[in-house]
């Protein structure tokens, strides 16, 4: 009797050890399942983009006796996103094309704004939220520039601004990420009239490209302040190993967004560029106005 009771207690035993083996194999093989069902759910290209059409106006008649002059001023923007995503790899890219125009009375016409950007950046899974990367980096503007005694300064292509290199990349989500490339060039381009009888833009006399090579940071953040409220961070930084690496070029943007409903909404754009290059101050813009917004 002694002996049957052993023998079923050793089966008894062996089957309850099998099936804690088994349901804790079935335990790992459905969260091995699920995480692979995580990982691989937007997949594929993501797109998005908002088109805005910025308006502000101040007017007064003759007998205003408080002082103003009366003027007008419109903006037009696209930003548009378009990423593509594996569970090994991601694409990045983003486009800006902004422009705007000011008149006060009295006066000729303006630009209140004028960028032409692309960012492209491709990531390899390393580990966590860090992906092996390289990175491209376009910028200039669409129209001509003139400084107060109407000489033209600038036009399209006139500086252009080209970097590229590898890098690590910390993207924790679409809206925070951070790519470190200590290994960038950088191209700046000039009309060579704009150097003809002086340095522009830090080409030299009588050239028309400036190469550089040093460190780049570029960041970007956008997160909501409370409902409708979005305030979005692009953030460029750039040391130049070959020539005074102390004077960091910086290139700082802010865009902020306060929904009215689905079309309409208040906008405040703001920038601030160092870059001693071009001159040895922050350069600052700010737009503020009532928008049309339309996302696609």
């Amino acid at each position: 009797m002694k002996k049957e009771a052993l023998m079923l207690l050793l089966f008894l035993a062996t089957v309850y050890s099998f099936a804690q083996g088994s349901e804790k194999e079935l335990i790992n093989k459905t969260s091995a399942t699920e995480a692979k069902a995580k990982d691989t759910t937007n997949m594929g290209w993501k797109k998005a983009g908002n088109f805005v059409l910025l308006f502000n106006q101040s007017a007064f008649n003759n007998d205003w006796r408080a002082g103003g002059t009366s003027n007008m001023a419109g903006n037009i923007g696209l930003n548009y996103d378009f990423n593509y995503k594996t569970p090994q790899m991601i694409w990045d890219n983003k486009l800006i094309v902004a422009y705007g125009l000011t008149k006060l009375k009295g006066a000729d016409v303006q630009k209140s704004d004028d960028r032409l950007m692309f960012t492209s950046i491709l990531g390899k899974k390393a580990s966590g939220y860090w992906f092996y990367s390289a990175f491209l980096d376009f910028k200039t503007q669409m129209d001509s520039g003139f400084d107060p005694n109407r000489v033209k300064i600038s036009h399209f292509m006139s500086p252009a601004y080209l970097q590229a290199g590898p890098g690590m990349l910390w993207k924790k989500h679409d809206n925070l990420k951070v790519n470190f490339a200590p290994a960038t060039s950088r191209l700046i381009y000039v009309h060579k009239h704009f150097t003809e009888l002086a340095p522009s833009f830090g080409v030299e006399q009588g050239e028309i490209t400036r190469f550089e090579f040093g460190a780049g940071i570029q960041g970007y953040y956008k997160f909501k302040i409370m409902e409708n409220i979005t305030w979005e961070n692009i953030l460029n930084l750039y040391s130049n190993y070959l020539d005074k690496p102390q004077n960091v070029d910086i290139d700082y943007q802010a865009n902020l967004v306060m929904k009215v409903n689905k079309y309409i909404s208040t906008n405040l754009a703001f920038q601030a560029i160092y870059d001693d290059n071009a001159v040895g101050a922050f350069q600052i813009r700010e737009v503020f106005g009532l928008g049309f917004n339309y996302g696609f």
